[in-house]
């Protein structure tokens, strides 16, 4: 039976751990198909176009949204980011997964979007606000100012979590990433994204009847 791909969503504020669960997903299902956004920002040195973004210049991003063929879009410091529905769509279309790490802007409108039937969205939580702060200090990579941007932008994206599907309290990596493969095998049994099933259950019907 072909299986419909879905679409899994993941969100959390930054330093609850969403980037590392989502690295750890693909390496579990190498034909999950991550969603490479598309971006009018110039390349920089050593990107590929359709390998880290989909490099489009300003009108033909907007000519994309206008269309109806971004499933979500922001525009960021001036620059526009996005999901093209295209390659999500023909992904779909051969029983894979697309996995979009997004915020929860970006996560409403893939599911007010025409594919939002197939989403199943998580939202992962850090354990305490403490533990927030100190895994963003643990990184080394900002300063105290853009720390305390990222804490204070935590409490806006975490009043979000009633949005989604499923949430997971980030306590330790392992037992978030086992809940969260629990999570999307669940969801790729779901009646509804078996469209075979309809089938097989009358095949074995027929076979009821000509015994």
């Amino acid at each position: 039976m072909v299986r419909r791909g879905i679409l899994i969503i993941l969100s959390s504020p930054s330093g609850a751990g969403k980037s590392t669960l989502a690295r750890r997903l693909m390496e579990w299902d190498p034909s999950l198909r991550f969603s490479v956004s598309a971006t009018t920002r110039a390349p920089r040195p050593g990107e590929v176009d359709g390998r880290e973004y989909y490099f489009k210049s300003r009108a033909e991003f907007e000519t994309l949204v206008k269309t109806g063929e971004m499933l979500e879009h922001a525009e960021v410091f001036g620059n526009f980011y996005g999901s093209p529905k295209a390659p999500v769509e023909v992904a779909m279309g051969q029983g894979r997964d697309t996995l979009f790490d997004i915020d929860w802007q970006g996560g409403q409108q893939v599911r007010n979007s025409a594919l939002g039937r197939s989403v199943v969205s998580v939202f992962v939580l850090p354990p305490s606000i403490a533990e927030l702060e100190r895994r963003l200090r643990a990184r080394a990579q900002d300063s105290d100012e853009v720390i305390a941007g990222r804490m204070a932008k935590s409490r806006d994206e975490i009043s979000h979590w009633a949005e989604y599907d499923y949430v997971i309290v980030n306590n330790d990596i392992d037992s978030a990433f086992a809940e969260l493969v629990t999570i999307v095998q669940a969801e790729r049994l779901r009646r509804d994204h078996q469209p075979d099933l309809s089938d097989f259950v009358r095949t074995l019907n027929q076979e009821f009847e000509s015994r």
